[in-house]
């Protein structure tokens, strides 16, 4: 299995390829090979900001040559006229640099943006909001991250790092007390007993179902309200770890924090993102 550090650097390489192709002949025909220039990262708009740090292994993977100066770090608040780092080197490679070095730090910090917001409804209260794997294709690493520097926390990784029975996963294995014990049996043939299983749960039977068994780390209540989520909390009694998921949006977040679950996942913190704005500007 690849590293994170192999996946960052296989995506870098597919960006460069993607944009650059057989060579960024704008720059070329314009800007002398021994031309030398510097460019700074102007802040356009409120926000946390994310990113550097791959910004970095940008720069030096496309020409190690480039000096970085880095005045604001990943987790920073900012605002508008900050200047997060400066890029001092050769002109052609800060302009073929630019769009992906862009591309990464609007993406990342519009997503620790809209966490660090989350996060903050959720002050005082137990609930810890988690990513899920809705994330952009090739990308899941870099968006993971950021939702860890704006203060929220990561589910899973990906399909490898954790069990999770879903509504699928139980139906297609013949109920809830199959799905679990086999769960478990496929983890004593692996040798990877230590791994955690979760299972959705979609209604009170199923929850009750749940109880009876055991056999898992946590309890996903499937699109509960606020009303069945206290009921089900109730329920549960501190036995297993409880997570919200579906349908739940920030006006409705603290409501559901407040029902006492430790964990509420939101999709939207990777797939209904802005991009926080941002600039690379000659200096």
């Amino acid at each position: 299995m690849k590293t994170k550090e192999e996946l960052i650097d296989g995506l870098l390489d597919l960006a460069f390829a993607e944009d650059i192709g057989d060579g960024d002949h704008t720059t070329l025909c314009c800007i002398p090979d021994d031309e030398m220039g510097k460019q700074h990262l102007l802040i356009k708009e409120e926000g946390v900001l994310a990113g550097v740090d791959i910004a970095l292994k940008v720069f030096k993977k496309f020409d190690p040559t480039l000096k970085v100066t880095v005045f604001i770090n990943d987790g920073a608040h900012v605002k508008p006229g900050d200047i997060a780092f400066e890029v001092e080197g050769k002109v052609r490679s800060l302009l073929q640099t630019e769009r992906l070095m862009l591309n990464i730090m609007q993406r990342m910090s519009g997503i620790a943006t809209m966490t660090a917001k989350y996060a903050a409804e959720l002050k005082g209260l137990k609930a810890k909001v988690l990513d899920t794997r809705k994330t952009t294709p090739g990308m899941r690493m870099l968006e993971k991250e950021a939702v860890r520097i704006g203060g929220g926390m990561n589910h899973r990784i990906g399909l490898f790092d954790m069990i999770l029975l879903k509504d699928n996963h139980v139906d297609f294995a013949g109920g809830i007390k199959n799905a679990i014990n086999k769960a478990h049996q496929y983890l004593k043939d692996n040798h990877k007993e230590g791994m955690q299983i979760e299972i959705e749960v979609r209604n009170f039977d199923e929850l009750r179902e749940v109880l009876e068994i055991g056999g898992v780390d946590r309890i996903m209540l499937d699109n509960f309200n606020i009303e069945n989520t206290k009921k089900a909390v109730e329920m549960v009694g501190g036995r297993f770890e409880i997570e919200s998921s579906g349908g739940i949006t920030f006006d409705t977040l603290r409501k559901y924090g407040e029902c006492g679950v430790d964990y509420i996942s939101v999709g939207a913190l990777t797939h209904s993102v802005k991009g926080l704005d941002m600039s690379f500007k000659a200096c």
